[in-house]
């Protein structure tokens, strides 16, 4: 296994050493051959015919009449028009053939999950995405050892649900129940506990096997997979999580900001890890951390998804985040650096000119990198404070740090009281016992530094800020009260509607 070991170092080393194919194209040239590639394939389409696409190509400024064709699609318009008819059974609707796969997203800005066309095209971009982020491994200083050890998947159960016409599931599970034969060899938890749909039951199992497990690499939400690093350390007894995965090296994630988890994480470990985001949505591979010493992701321009990209202001969106009338959004090649963006993909599993719902922002032009700076739905602004995930996740970190506190998971709310005025509560997930009156004015006074808006509205608007402290079992029962317990789930940051009324309700219980 140590031969095994150097032999795929010497080869991650020297595929390394090679320019990136996204490098040697520019990146204007590589997206317009996306595009025209996604319009070729979809061109026969029920919606290739609609929207003109034929025309589109011939047109000689494909982008631009791209962009006068095709409006632009939330999801609610994107499934009611178009994707409705793929779970039905429709072939050809908005991408070639039938759609076999359907991947349930965690629903964190609706009241529902939403239904994700996974198509065979989409499966092998974000394999050909992931091999990329394994060659990008050259860059980091790793011990040759480690490439011949276990990787540790925390995802979906694989084993799907079939209706006859469709498979649906967490895109963790549709992707990792279609993981290449050479990788079965390093992949754990293996086959036959990936399919346990019971998540209380998959971890137990997963706790039973760690001791035969030897990992190098884990890889997941970073919520799920602390609980899971906790239940082993609880479970054998152990300092740290080193003592029985002596190797574990690498923690590639995403899904949510680290930044918040981060304390309370390597807290169980015995050395910090190497840590690699990614951006990895279920509408697609999207980018990934190609670097070390940043916390950057590289946006992934040539491979089977096209990007627009809308200015996130008062002039593009109104207050609860719904786009206005007549915007017009940018290509690639006229984004600038610090802008917050609406994100719009354009797809190989038939999503056309999309709003994803997430808001990036771009931190090196030169090297095509992004951060997630927020969600176009799920920002704080009810009297114009326009607080988004970014200040929330950093306010959070201070408050940490000025504590001395592990704060596991947080959410926040608007509230306007009986006399007009307005103001946040905050619901804090911690073990150690805190003042919440203390909390309040610790993330009062951070946000006010973080944010103009925020320090305005509280000299007018703002009236009162409140924190709840809960146990962070609470946000995980609710969680899978909802039906989101495990896999790429995580809780919502922003409450709002639906779930800010259920999620009330819930708690009631536990302040009782």
């Amino acid at each position: 296994m140590v031969l095994l070991g150097n032999v795929i170092k010497n080869v991650i080393d020297a595929r390394g050493r090679l320019p990136h194919t996204q490098k040697r194209v520019p990146v204007d040239k590589a997206q317009e051959n996306v595009l025209r590639k996604l319009l070729l394939s979809a061109r026969n389409t029920s919606f290739g015919k609609e929207y003109k696409f034929r025309q589109i190509l011939a047109h000689k400024n494909m982008i631009e009449q791209f962009q006068k064709n095709v409006p632009i699609f939330d999801y609610d318009e994107m499934y009611e028009q178009w994707w409705n008819k793929s779970l039905e059974g429709d072939t050809s609707v908005s991408w070639p053939g039938k759609v076999k796969y359907f991947a349930l997203s965690s629903g964190t800005s609706g009241a529902t999950s939403k239904y994700i066309p996974v198509t065979a095209k989409m499966v092998s971009q974000i394999r050909k995405s992931g091999t990329r982020l394994i060659w990008t491994l050259d860059k980091y200083d790793l011990p040759p050892k480690i490439f011949s050890k276990g990787i540790l998947m925390l995802g979906g159960s694989t084993e799907l649900e079939n209706n006859s016409i469709y498979y649906e599931g967490d895109l963790s599970g549709i992707t990792t129940a279609k993981l290449p034969l050479w990788f079965q060899n390093f992949y754990k938890p293996g086959r036959k506990i990936s399919r346990e749909k019971d998540w209380t039951k998959k971890l137990d199992e997963i706790v039973k096997k760690a001791p035969k497990w030897d990992i190098a690499a884990i890889v997941g939400v970073p919520a799920w997979l602390q609980i899971l690093l906790e239940k082993i350390i609880d479970h054998y007894q152990l300092s740290d999580i080193h003592e029985i995965w002596p190797n574990l090296t690498i923690f590639v994630h995403g899904g949510v900001p680290f930044s918040p988890y981060i304390k309370g994480f390597e807290s169980l470990l015995a050395r910090p890890l190497v840590y690699i985001e990614t951006y990895l949505a279920s509408e697609g591979f999207i980018a990934y951390q190609s670097r070390p010493n940043t916390t950057s992701m590289e946006l992934i321009v040539d491979n089977g998804i096209f990007y627009e990209f809308i200015p996130f202001t008062s002039e593009n969106f109104d207050n609860d985040g719904n786009i206005k009338n007549n915007v017009k959004p940018i290509d690639i090649t006229k984004v600038e650096e610090d802008v917050d963006y609406a994100l719009l993909i354009s797809t190989c599993s038939g999503a056309w000119r999309y709003m994803i719902g997430d808001t990036v922002k771009f931190t090196s032009k030169e090297n095509n990198e992004i951060i997630i700076s927020g969600r176009t739905q799920q920002f704080l602004s009810i009297c114009g404070e326009h607080l988004s995930h970014q200040n929330l996740n950093k306010a959070i970190e201070m408050l940490e740090e000025e504590l001395n506190i592990t704060v596991r998971e947080f959410a926040v709310c608007g509230r306007k009281s009986i006399n007009g005025m307005f103001g946040h509560q905050w619901f804090v997930g911690c073990e150690t016992p805190v003042d919440p009156v203390l909390v309040s004015e610790t993330l009062d006074k951070n946000l006010k530094l973080l944010n103009d808006d925020y320090k305005t509205e509280r000299l007018h608007a703002i009236t009162s800020v409140e924190t709840v402290i809960l146990n962070p079992s609470v946000f995980y029962d609710w969680l899978k009260k909802q039906g989101k317990e495990g896999g790429q789930n995580k809780f919502p940051r922003v409450l709002k509607d639906e779930k800010l009324s259920d999620w009330l309700i819930f708690i009631q219980d536990y302040l009782k």
